[in-house]
C-alpha cells in the first residue's frame, strides 16, 4: 500500500524569512490524518531567506536530522557544538533529556534550502548527543547511500531509533531499488527533480508513506534528490 502524500497538499506558512511546508503536524499546523508515520514526526521543508533563522530554543526527547539541499546553515548549542551545515551533510542531535539550539542562515543575502526531520527516539531521558557527516553527490548517485542508522553502519551517522535513512540522486533512467523486511514501513520524500515509485510518478516536494509491500523502486525521470526512510 502506498499512500501519496502531493507537495500541494502539505500544509504550507510563509512568514517572509522562512518559507516552510510541513508533511506532518507541526507548529499551529494539524492534520489529524498526516501526525506522523511510524516514529517519523516531523518532515518540514525549510526556505530560509537571508539574514534569516531561529533563535535559541529548546527541544527533549526528539532525534533531529537536518539536510541541507543547498547554501549553508549555521548551529550552535547548549552542548557547546557550533557548526556550518552545508550540501551533503546530515546532522544529528538527539535532544534526550533537553537542549537548546539556534539555526541561521549562513550568509546574509543567499537562501538555504533544507529539511528538517523529527524521529521519536527509542526511549525517553537519553543523554543528549551530537555528529555530523558529510556524503558526497558521487557517493549518492545511482545508489542508495546509507545516512543515518541504528547501528552507524556503512559510515552512517548513529541515531536512537530503529529507523534508517537512505539519500539518492538519480538522472533520468537510473533505478534504485530497497527491499523492505517482514514488518517493515517506508517513507519516500522528493527533495528536488522527479522520479518514478514502483511505476507511480513522484514530482519535487512529493511523498508517499509505503506500508505491506516487498520493495520501494525509485527511477529517475528528471534529476533527482530522494530520501528514504526504512521504518520500525
Amino acid at each position: 500500500m502506498i499512500n501519496i502524500r502531493k507537495s500541494n497538499e502539505r500544509g504550507h506558512v510563509n512568514h517572509g524569512w522562512l518559507d516552510t511546508h510541513f508533511t506532518f503536524s507541526f507548529a499551529d499546523y494539524f492534520d489529524p490524518e498526516h501526525v506522523q508515520f511510524r516514529t517519523l514526526r516531523v518532515m518540514n521543508d525549510d526556505r530560509v531567506a537571508g539574514g534569516g533563522g531561529f533563535p535559541k530554543h529548546p527541544h527533549r526527547d526528539m532525534e533531529i536530522v537536518t539536510y541541507v539541499l543547498e547554501g549553508a546553515l549555521e548551529h550552535k548549542d547548549s552542548m557547546g557544538n557550533g557548526s556550518v551545515i552545508k550540501p551533503g551533510d546530515v546532522q544529528y542531535m538527539s535532544a534526550g533529556t533537553g537542549v537548546a539550539h539556534s539555526e541561521f542562515n549562513a550568509s546574509k543575502t543567499e537562501p538555504v534550502h533544507l529539511y528538517q526531520i523529527w524521529m521519536l527516539p527509542e526511549k525517553q531521558g537519553l543523554k543528549p548527543t551530537y555528529d555530523q557527516k558529510n556524503f558526497s553527490e558521487a557517493e549518492k548517485r545511482g545508489k542508495l547511500q546509507l545516512v543515518a542508522s541504528p547501528d552507524g553502519r556503512e559510515g552512517s551517522v548513529k541515531i536512537r531509533q530503529d529507523n534508517e535513512l537512505y539519500a539518492t540522486v538519480l538522472g533520468a533512467g537510473e533505478t534504485v531499488r530497497h527491499e523492505l523486511k517482514k514488518d517493515r514501513h517506508a517513507y519516500v520524500q522528493v527533495a528536488r527533480g522527479s522520479v518514478k515509485l514502483n511505476g507511480t510518478k513522484l514530482e519535487v516536494g512529493d511523498g508517499a508513506a509505503i506500508s505491506a509491500e516487498k520493495a520501494v523502486e525509485l527511477t529517475g525521470v528528471e534529476n533527482a534528490e530522494v530520501l528514504v526512510f526504512d521504518l520500525a
